[in-house]
């Protein structure tokens, strides 16, 4: 059982709205116009007073250097990074279970079928059997000269011959559907293994979401509320600072693709979610992960996609980066732990981790693995 889904905060809605116009008009989902920034980074809460302050003792905890929060960043980005590579295995071990759990269902169906068409058989094949010994067994040739109408005896043996044939055709069905059962029974056997296999791996990731979550939120709990909002500072500058390097190789020059209509559709899909919160392990309607935002968003256009950021990656079509247009799905460090959607002008919709909620983003401000296209 997955955790409890939060729901908005009470500004959530007018901040979705805001947010919603602002995509609307960023990407009419047609060539891209202004580029997404993240906003300049703001100054130092460790900036030194003015003269004119009071000289009174200030009662405010001393912020500890920035490069010690620096490594608490740093620190909280691979606790958070653990927790999405296991989320990713925990919704991959979630959908082959779902999976193997409909073909047990379908080979239990298989079986009782099989069962009721093998005891037919051997009910006919009982008939048969009785049917010959009323006749003695006695071969043709014998029972032609003790007729008493060879004639008769003649018509009745082309029905004989038929009878044999169709005996041993009997005989041959009930032998391939007893070695279907048995397949059957093989098969369902290896995915109940599987699934066991299966339930092992989703509890091994389970605890490990679980114990990488709990060790972020008691680090950011040790954390006084300026070093928190000097935290939040520097993951704006970090995030600030990669979009903007990514930006100043001239890659938006190179992107005009338009979105197709599934894109479209795609997008304002991902965009009706702005302001919902990030779940690990959730698919909507109330709260997201990052795979389950994009797996959800194509699934309303019509296309569906893999469950996992692992698997898009693996199965969709792989797009240059300058060939990719809105609707498209960028895929996130070396691991493919992470995936956010690209609603262009160099901006992303996701669901970006715990504590967290769907928000809009700097397609440049993670380390980019590759772009694949659910629609090509």
């Amino acid at each position: 059982m997955g955790p409890d889904k939060h729901t908005a905060r009470p500004g959530g809605r007018r901040i979705l709205m805001v947010a919603v116009t602002v995509v609307c008009a960023v990407t009419v989902l047609a060539a891209p116009g202004t580029a997404f920034a993240a906003p300049s980074p703001t100054p130092s809460s460790s900036t030194s007073a003015s003269p004119g302050a009071s000289a009174s003792p200030s009662p405010a905890v001393t912020l500890p250097a920035d490069k010690d929060l620096e490594a608490v960043r740093e620190k909280l980005d691979d606790l958070y990074h653990d927790a999405a590579v296991a989320t990713d295995a925990y919704n991959a071990a979630q959908e082959a279970s779902q999976q193997q759990s409909a073909e047990i269902v379908e080979l239990a169906k298989k079986i009782v079928k099989g069962q009721q068409q093998l005891d037919e058989l051997k009910a006919r094949a009982g008939r048969a059997a009785a049917a010959q010994y009323r006749t003695g067994g006695l071969p043709d040739t014998a029972q032609l000269l003790l007729s008493d109408n060879p004639s008769q005896f003649l018509d009745g043996a082309g029905l004989a011959l038929q009878g044999g044939r169709a005996y041993k055709d009997l005989i041959r069905e009930l032998t391939q559907t007893q070695q279907d059962l048995k397949q059957y029974a093989a098969d369902a056997a290896d995915q109940w293994n599987k699934l066991e296999a299966g339930r092992k791996a989703k509890a091994a990731a389970k605890k490990k979401i679980t114990e990488r979550i709990a060790a972020a939120e008691k680090l950011e709990s040790q954390l006084e509320e300026k070093q928190k909002e000097r935290l939040a500072e520097l993951e704006r500058e970090a995030a600030y600072k990669a979009q903007t390097a990514w930006l100043d190789t001239g890659i938006l020059d190179e992107i005009h693709s338009k979105a197709s209509a599934a894109g479209q559709k795609a997008v304002a899909f991902a965009t009706a979610q702005l302001g919902k919160p990030y779940v690990w392990g959730a698919e909507g309607p109330d709260s997201y992960d990052c795979s389950g935002l994009t797996s959800q968003a194509w699934a309303s256009a019509g296309r569906p996609i893999p469950r996992t950021s692992e698997e898009q990656w693996k199965q969709l079509k792989h797009i240059d980066v300058k060939d990719m247009r809105p609707g498209d799905l960028i895929i996130y460090f070396d691991d493919a732990s992470h995936v956010a959607m690209y609603i262009g002008d160099g901006a992303i919709i996701q669901a970006p981790r715990p504590g967290r909620t769907v928000s809009i983003g700097g397609a440049g401000s993670m380390p980019i693995l590759g772009v694949v296209r659910p629609d090509a």
